[in-house]
């Protein structure tokens, strides 16, 4: 495992810790979480992928909501992880997740239906 991938990890948890617990931004949905982070091999950008349980509505807030907490989010990584160089953090809503549960349940009325004609 890389460093990078090691730090990637530690920063996710860091980042999931504090948007459950110490951003107190009111536009925050409450199903957020921290999908996966990838961090550059210099450690200077990190991608922040980002999965929000909600409405497009609640997508657009939770990323604005990040945007404007990244600076403290940054600074407080970098203490946490103790990193030499806090990471630029770039956030990406992902909504594979959400793909994930539509194809599921796609699956299970495709299978459903199927076996309720036989």
């Amino acid at each position: 495992m890389q460093r990078s991938d090691r730090v990637g990890d530690e920063i996710r948890k860091a980042a999931a810790d504090l948007i459950q617990n110490h951003i107190k931004d009111p536009r925050m949905p409450s199903m957020v979480s921290v999908v996966e982070v990838r961090a550059s091999r210099d450690l200077s950008h990190a991608h922040l992928y980002i999965s929000v349980l909600g409405t497009e509505e609640d997508k657009k807030n939770c990323e604005a909501a990040l945007k404007s907490a990244s600076g403290f989010m940054r600074r407080e990584i970098a203490a946490r992880i103790r990193l030499r160089v806090a990471p630029e953090l770039h956030f990406i809503i992902d909504d594979s997740i959400e793909r994930g549960i539509r194809m599921s349940k796609l699956i299970d009325e495709t299978v459903g239906g199927k076996s309720q004609d036989d």
